[in-house]
């Protein structure tokens, strides 16, 4: 088979291009132009028969992803079953399974068995499971099994941390929180007591040819993204992304999309750098980043940290947002949270999609503009990105002996204080 890429370069306009230019009311000729090059990617394995094609990149909608998964403590199949239901349900355009423990298989399966949105894993954790938690037990046939299972199944698109290499270890452990990254420690553990080089590295020819069978995208693993703001933008980061431009090169010489992942924690004021940085040395391939958190100071309202950053890290090009919930530093994500962190994401994406002039991303926002002028609340609930939050919301403190024809208000100015009945009252004296 052909990849996406490969179709893309051959001028051929497959069925998921020429679905995903429908669904983003832009031409096939703009999708066709922007795979080719490599600067958007669309992670479906033909495997993942379930799924409806998604594009990534700047010149498209910000997209949402979502991570769901067990931990070795708590969880199950059906648990993280809903959790993927209600973050579709909110607006996620991606799920990723980062469960650890046991069943991760199972579970993997019955999510790519049950979900329409494209499904990304880290096939490390799987290979660390296999390996009964021993570092010591892990080769480079395990990653490769792995991987090549994994891609069977029809994961979309993994990330694989390859960009950590041996010698960036000793700069990565010297900083205020090391290495946060789960993939990332697992990997740099792992080179350390062996004094080996990364398996993903050196066995990366291999590594290809399994995702291009599988038309599997290639998410870049950062694997030493900051972790607190005094870790940000520092000699470990960039060195890592040095490597990641060279692998870009690498997927894209052997057809196989590619991605790549950006950092955690980064002061506000260091977004545009890093997102200008990123696209130089990758040659724009799609960013894809996690938040970024502008300040460490808040946990349990890290979706909010992060959107912030992830606002400015879209406009400055990223382009594809991984959500983090409120539980982010605290502990495995509840449903309400996971609903938390998508409709915070959505919020953040769509605000730089506006920001951007992207054709139609304002439209929603004058449609629910006139609903609002025009008091028209069951229409302002539908437009609303969390419209059962805001009826919710609204019936609350709503003035329950009002008339019912006469719903020009809510209770936080009354009838008299309103400024936009006001308004309306003036408009209608000045047209008698």
């Amino acid at each position: 088979m052909t990849t996406q890429l490969e179709e893309a370069r051959q001028g051929r306009l497959t069925e998921a291009m020429n679905a995903v230019a429908v669904s983003e009311h832009v031409s096939p000729d703009l999708v066709l132009e922007q795979v080719a090059s490599g600067r958007a990617v669309i992670p479906l394995n033909p495997a993942h028969t379930k799924a409806e094609p998604v594009i990534v990149g700047t010149a498209f909608r910000t997209k949402i992803n979502a991570n769901i998964g067990r931990s070795p403590d708590k969880s199950s199949e059906g648990e993280e079953l809903v959790k993927m239901n209600i973050a579709i349900d909110a607006g996620a355009d991606f799920v990723m399974d980062l469960s650890v423990g046991d069943d991760i298989i199972g579970i993997r399966r019955s999510i790519i068995d049950n979900c329409p949105v494209p499904v990304g894993t880290v096939p490390l954790y799987e290979a660390y499971n296999r390996a009964g938690g021993k570092g010591e037990n892990l080769t480079e046939e395990l990653f490769l099994d792995v991987i090549r299972d994994q891609a069977r199944e029809g994961v979309d698109f993994m990330t694989i941390h390859a960009g950590l290499l041996a010698e960036h270890v000793d700069m990565a452990v010297k900083r205020l929180m090391g290495i946060v990254s789960r993939g990332g420690a697992i990997m740099a553990k792992w080179m350390s007591s062996g004094g080996r080089q990364n398996p993903f590295y050196t066995q990366w020819d291999s590594i290809m040819e399994i995702c291009r069978e599988h038309d599997v995208t290639v998410s870049l693993g950062d694997g030493l993204r900051p972790g607190c703001l005094a870790d940000a933008s520092d000699a470990a980061q960039f060195a890592e992304l040095d490597v990641l431009g060279d692998l870009v090169k690498r997927c894209r010489d052997h057809g196989v999309q590619v991605m790549v992942e950006g950092p955690g924690h980064v002061p506000f004021n260091e977004i545009q750098m890093n997102m200008e940085k990123q696209s130089d040395i990758c040659d724009g391939a799609p960013f894809y980043v996690l938040g970024p958190v502008v300040t460490d100071i808040a946990p349990g309202y890290d979706h909010i940290t992060s959107c912030i950053g992830a606002t400015a890290a879209a406009y400055y090009g990223a382009a594809l947002l991984c959500y983090v919930t409120p539980a982010e530093h605290l502990g495995l994500p509840t449903n309400e949270e996971v609903h938390a962190g998508v409709v915070a994401y959505k919020i953040a994406a769509h605000a730089a999609d506006v920001a951007k002039g992207l054709p139609g991303a304002r439209e929603q926002d004058d449609e629910i503009s006139r609903a609002r002028a025009n008091f028209d609340w069951d229409r302002q609930f539908e437009l609303a990105l969390d419209g059962k939050m805001a009826r919710e919301r609204y019936e609350l403190t709503r003035v329950q002996d009002a008339c019912d024809d006469d719903q020009k208000y809510c209770s936080m100015c009354g009838k008299d204080f309103c400024a936009v009945r006001n308004s309306q009252d003036i408009v209608e004296s000045q047209n008698d």
